[in-house]
């Protein structure tokens, strides 16, 4: 009784004054449908199962915390791949720092805009995967997103998408609370790489829907932004269709919160979906959650979970990854692994490694490790007169590389070595 009455109490505070955007027909509904369904599974609490490693007050307060700008001195990332650029500012699209909405194999639009028009392929898709990824876990503040969220882009690959699409999110008041709301749909045999780059808000919500036809393909590389105070809950739902593929990869720095949920449906035969996840922090506020979901629902499939995390200075890492495999999805191959470095002895790392298994002809594997720089290999390049800091970025960068190679892409993967080069010297 007292957990349902904090929840109700959280989530009607909340949703007191919250006044729903206006939109075409189908995208009240839709927004309705969604408030409805928060007010039945109430706003989360430190006391729900999948929170119990993470506080999100900070998430689900009225008002925003604020949190402090942070001046970027490394140059925007990825400036040497040719790339269509949509800028939001503190959630806000910037038409003058944006490109033409234009690529070649792909469509592309904003949010507002697509749900302003009475017929819209977008009416299919928003909130639709993210209602599918209630069950078995709720994801309430996946829910309020789909109720808010002002903005956002729906894109549709046709093709192979001749440049990526770089959702670059700025942020530029330190009381900023986003919400946005991202649509992509692959066409059959289709192929689009999405890039999410920069911190956002001083409070930002994102959900990204996917939905990959068969023989689709979709590549996503997330940079998340290196303010010390900013605070995010991120969204990924994915439906998965035959001989069709799914990766994504985020690098995290810094940030007092990050939140990264990901769940995946894989419902077409010979499909592949892997996600991988690296992030390095620094101090007693520093906390980052990466939880993931996914079901296998078809035959002869792929998975991957890859998430390293670097820690010191008492900073806490989080990782919550299941694999659910449905009767009849033989031939399925689950692999996850989750693993965290801890610099000195005030940091942690908690994981919850889970498998949860109905076929016969299956080969699942998880497993979760934490420890320290191995001292055999420090001493070694200690011995060879490398200096013991530079050593010590060596395997730390050796010890992220697996996450890091989950990026298909030679020329993006080595941009976010790069910066995490640059991350590991300043905090030296």
């Amino acid at each position: 009784m007292a957990l349902a009455k904090l929840k109700a109490d959280t989530t009607d505070a909340r949703l007191a004054d919250l006044r729903l955007p206006e939109a075409a027909a189908w995208a009240n509904a839709a927004r309705a449908d969604a408030l409805d369904r928060v007010r039945q599974m109430g706003l989360p609490t430190k006391r729900d199962e999948y929170w119990k490693y993470t506080d999100p007050t900070a998430l689900t307060a009225v008002d925003a915390p604020e949190a402090a700008l942070f001046s970027e001195d490394d140059g925007p990332l990825f400036d040497a791949v040719g790339r269509v650029k949509i800028v939001f500012v503190d959630g806000v699209f910037d038409a003058d720092a944006s490109d033409d909405l234009q690529a070649e194999g792909v469509e592309i639009a904003r949010l507002s805009d697509a749900m302003q028009a009475d017929i819209h392929w977008a009416k299919d898709l928003y909130g639709v995967l993210e209602a599918r990824g209630q069950k078995p876990v709720e994801r309430p503040l996946a829910t309020l997103n789909t109720a808010i969220a002002t903005d956002g882009v729906v894109i549709r690959a046709t093709a192979k998408a001749a440049k990526p699409i770089n959702l670059i999110y700025l942020h530029g008041d330190v009381g900023s609370d986003a919400a946005l709301h991202n649509l992509v749909k692959v066409e059959a045999g289709a192929e689009v790489t999405v890039l999410e780059t920069g911190p956002a808000a001083a409070r930002f919500s994102q959900v990204l829907e996917v939905d990959v036809a068969d023989g689709g393909t979709f590549h996503h590389v997330r940079a998340q932004g290196r303010d010390h105070e900013r605070r995010a809950v991120t969204h990924c739902f994915a439906r998965i269709g035959q001989e069709s593929t799914f990766k994504s990869f985020t690098l995290t720095f810094n940030g007092v919160l990050t939140r990264n949920e990901c769940v995946i449906e894989i419902v077409g035969d010979d499909a592949t979906a892997h996600v991988a996840g690296a992030c390095v922090g620094d101090g007693k506020d520093f906390h980052h959650d990466d939880t993931v979901f996914i079901t296998h629902d078809a035959v002869n499939c792929e998975s991957r979970q890859v998430f390293k995390k670097v820690l010191r200075n008492g900073a806490t890492g989080v990782f919550q990854g299941k694999i659910l495999v449905k009767a009849g999805a033989q031939k399925t191959d689950g692999y996850q692994i989750s693993q965290s470095l801890l610099l000195d002895d005030d940091s942690q790392f908690l994981a919850k490694p889970e498998l949860e298994i109905y076929a016969d002809d299956v080969a699942c594997s998880h497993g979760s490790t934490s420890g320290a720089i191995d001292e055999t290999a420090l001493f070694y390049l200690r011995s060879r007169g490398v200096p013991h800091q530079a050593a010590t970025s060596l395997l730390t960068l050796a010890f992220l590389a697996e996450a890091l190679e989950e990026i298909d892409d030679a020329v993006l993967a080595d941009d976010l070595r790069d910066r995490l080069d640059g991350w590991l010297q300043r905090h030296s």
